[in-house]
């Protein structure tokens, strides 16, 4: 398993969004888990990225 440490701007591309609206996410909680190696400083693990995406996803409703 990759669990290299990704900034903010590889884990967006990953997830499929931009960093903006991963801040937001970290900001309100609602993100994948992040380190925080120094006051400006955030690094996201692959593997952490990866599973909150999968837990992420919605199926169709079947209408």
């Amino acid at each position: 398993m990759d669990d290299s440490l990704l900034t903010p701007a590889e884990a967006a591309l990953i997830a499929g969004m931009t960093t903006g609206a991963l801040a937001r996410l970290r900001y309100l909680g609602k993100g994948p888990d992040f380190y925080r190696l120094g006051p400006r400083t955030i690094r996201y693990a692959r593997s952490e990225v990866v599973e909150w995406i999968r837990q992420s996803r919605t199926t169709a409703s079947g209408r």
